[in-house]
C-alpha cells in the first residue's frame, strides 16, 4: 500500500473518529494542528487505526511518533510484512 492511499485511509478514519466533516491530513500533521484531536481521541484513532490496517503497534512505537507521517511509516512497516 502506498503512503498516499495510507494517508487517504487515515483521513477518513481521523474524520470518523474526531466527528469532523473532512480531515487533510499531511505527514507533517501532529495533534496539534486539530482541535478534536487530545490525549482520548488519540486511543481512539490509534484502535480504530489497528482495525482498518489489521495491525497492532507497540506502545513504545506510539510514543515516538511526533507527527502523523511517523504513524504511516509503522503502518507501512507493518502491513509489508502481513
Amino acid at each position: 500500500m502506498e503512503r498516499k492511499e495510507i494517508i487517504n485511509q487515515l483521513n477518513g478514519i481521523f474524520a470518523d473518529v474526531l466527528d469532523l466533516d473532512e480531515v487533510n491530513l499531511t505527514g507533517a500533521t501532529t495533534a496539534d494542528d486539530i482541535e478534536e484531536w487530545d490525549s482520548l481521541s488519540h486511543i481512539q484513532l490509534i484502535v480504530a487505526v489497528e482495525d482498518a490496517f489489521d495491525i497492532k503497534f507497540s506502545s513504545l512505537e506510539i510514543m515516538k511518533w511526533a507527527n502523523v507521517g511517523q504513524m504511516v511509516d509503522s503502518i507501512e512497516r507493518l502491513t509489508s510484512q502481513a
